[in-house]
């Protein structure tokens, strides 16, 4: 590629943008793989916090074994055996023990809070 001979804009040119990747960036410091779908789950549960996994299957519109893959990996212990983010647990529902339950841990709480404090500055 030819070098056009023109600086690199880094201007920042959208702040809220810019908020928007640095909360991004706190989930790349977790793990840099982390898929959108598993940003999309936590920030639901950190919105909801307790909510039932069949609340986050159908206002996220995405099927039951992705939400059981998704807090899988978002709690202490990810799937084949893989360490967890440990930002949320499992529960059963006390109310009906069918259901489970997902609300943050104390790691999840602490990630709410970087993240609002993104969003307050």
């Amino acid at each position: 590629m030819a070098d056009t001979g023109l600086p690199i804009n880094s201007e920042l040119t959208d702040a809220t943008m810019s908020k928007v990747l640095a909360i991004s960036e706190e989930f790349r410091r977790l793990d840099t793989e982390v898929p959108g779908q598993l940003v999309s789950v936590f920030l639901y549960i950190a919105s909801h916090n307790p909510c039932h996994m069949q609340a986050i299957e159908k206002e996220l519109r995405i099927s039951p074994n992705s939400v059981s893959r998704n807090t899988d990996w978002l709690s202490k212990y990810h799937r084949l055996g893989k360490p967890g983010l440990n930002l949320v647990v499992k529960v059963a529902d006390p109310t009906n023990a069918r259901r489970r339950l997902v609300k943050l841990t104390q790691e999840g709480h602490k990630l709410v809070d970087r993240i609002n404090r993104i969003l307050e500055s």
